[in-house]
């Protein structure tokens, strides 16, 4: 007998095998219970998720010999003829080859006929976004008014592509991405139904590479078991994270120890090793963003860290980096994974990110590091001298004094954390010596970086200040809502602009095209 895949084979045939997507079994149960069944639903949800294995349990549902149910039987002849794909009354149509108002029209035709065998016709679409504009338009009166034995099923990836006229016409169930520990806990009952012996560390590493999709999970499940010659194990050279090239916490660690060091050539000694063994820069980038995260929880809302183990590990690196420039960190390698393409290469993007966060490094105590004429130190190390912050006050840019609380955080004379929290205050009253702010409850975690703005305020006025932060919803602007609200305002006049052109709507009468907001940037 022939290999059966084991995202084929451990497809679930029933609700209540179903991972992961309990508010959408519960909804479907009860109607079916109740027998409140709608004519038209869309499942939304990114790739392996489970839209096309509800949309199957649902037709078993309703066409199972025991009567319409949310538990079909799975041994009547409709129950196994849709589990293996030959039902005449369930239709699986696949909208990005079939996307024509032809195809729709030939579609509705047959709809209009009793089912043959069964309780009812189901037609499940997959990618239904995909369909023309035409095509939605033929569908829209037997949506909305389909024949009493006629079920629709819609499935996509991407609903914002829909017209609002068919969503309207749906109920819609978005399907949750799967979480790791789900994911972990359906491949171990997987493997050990199969005989398989495994790592559960191994399972952690594909769970994370899935990205929430059970179907990519057990597609690369299958795949270490091959790797592994029928053993899944983490390390070694048959293990998960040599078949993904994901990089191993020592790797990770040990740039934070450089990091935490000032150590640079321990750094880059550590992106020379990952290349040597073939890992993933990418992975490596996508890890340190975490754990850069992780520490920050550490810092600010330790109680979110849930692992004793983990916080206290993560906590000597909380110590030990500077609160903001650690969130300079994070922006470092999330913005280098986004240019990791452009680098010459993955090694050169890696190793500049880190050589970023070395030069942004703040410097020691109360000194500002400043670029100047390099020297060499004890065992070779390259040295700048630090530059106290008097020498360069001529350089620094004096505003006048202004009541206008807006003008002043736009001036950018607030800076680093002092500048995020004065953007989300609103401004109460001001005295000669006081300034009362307003803060919305949201951002009450800003309010940590008082102090830093309290003395960039007085450098600012040039005396010392009360600064007094009251947990409060703004009445009006806070200058962070006003740049956004301007933001918003410059992006629709620019989209109302390209709607407008009379050569972009004549190309989308002509193309049946449509326009992807997304793209338009205000000039």
């Amino acid at each position: 007998m022939s290999y059966q895949v084991l995202a084929r084979k451990w497809r679930p045939r029933s609700f209540d095998t179903l991972v992961g997507q309990e508010h959408v079994v519960r909804a479907l149960t009860h109607a079916l219970e109740q027998q409140r069944l709608h004519h038209a639903y869309l499942f939304t949800g990114t790739r392996g998720v489970g839209k096309t294995t509800i949309a199957r349990i649902l037709a078993k549902a309703l066409n199972c010999e025991k009567g319409i149910t949310a538990t079909p039987c799975g041994v009547c002849g409709p129950c196994q003829e849709i589990d293996a794909g030959r039902f005449i009354d369930y239709v699986e149509m696949d909208a990005a080859s079939n996307r024509g108002v032809e195809d729709m029209a030939a579609l509705l035709e047959k709809a209009a006929y009793a089912p043959n065998s069964g309780r009812y016709k189901v037609y499940m679409i997959d990618e239904v976004h995909q369909l023309s504009g035409h095509a939605f338009n033929a569908m829209l009166k037997t949506l909305e008014e389909p024949p009493e034995h006629v079920k629709f099923i819609l499935a996509t990836t991407d609903p914002q592509k829909i017209p609002v006229t068919v969503l309207s016409r749906c109920l819609q169930f978005n399907l949750k991405q799967m979480p790791p520990g789900h994911i972990v806990e359906h491949l171990s009952r997987v493997l050990a139904a199969e005989g398989v012996a495994f790592e559960d560390g191994a399972l952690r590493q594909i769970a994370k590479a899935a990205a929430g999709s059970m179907r990519d999970a057990l597609s690369l499940l299958d795949q270490a078991i091959a790797h592994g010659a029928g053993r899944i194990e983490e390390e070694g050279a048959g293990g998960v994270r040599a078949m993904l090239g994901t990089v191993g916490d020592e790797h990770l660690f040990a740039v934070l120890d450089g990091l935490a060091a000032n150590d640079i050539q321990a750094m880059l000694a550590v992106a020379a090793a990952m290349e040597e063994r073939s890992l993933s820069f990418d992975s490596a980038l996508q890890e340190l963003a975490t754990l850069f995260h992780r520490i920050a929880l550490v810092q600010f809302a330790p109680g979110a860290v849930l692992d004793d183990a983990e916080r206290a590990k993560l906590a000597t690196y909380a110590d030990r980096l500077d609160a903001e420039f650690l969130q300079l960190c994070y922006q470092i390698v999330t913005h280098a994974r986004d240019e990791l393409s452009l680098a010459p290469d993955e090694a050169a993007g890696f190793g500049m990110a880190l050589l970023r966060m070395h030069a942004f490094r703040p410097a020691s105590g109360n000194e500002i590091a400043k670029p100047g004429p390099t020297t060499v130190g004890a065992g070779g190390t390259a040295q700048r001298p630090a530059v106290a912050p008097a020498s360069l006050e001529p350089a620094r840019v004096q505003l006048a004094p202004t009541d206008d609380w807006h003008a002043l955080v736009d001036s950018g004379q607030l800076t680093g954390m002092a500048r995020q929290l004065a953007q989300h205050c609103e401004q109460v009253e001001r005295s000669e010596n006081r300034l009362v702010l307003r803060i919305a409850q949201a951002h009450k975690h800003l309010q940590v970086h008082q102090d830093k703005l309290r003395a960039e305020l007085a450098k600012h006025f040039g005396k010392p200040l009360t600064l007094d932060i009251r947990l409060d919803e703004p009445a009006g602007d806070t200058p962070k809502s006003r740049a956004d609200a301007i933001k918003r305002e410059r992006q629709e006049r620019a989209i109302a602009s390209i709607e407008s052109d009379p050569f972009v709507r004549e190309a989308c009468d002509l193309f049946d095209a449509s326009i992807d907001e997304s793209t338009i940037k205000p000039i």
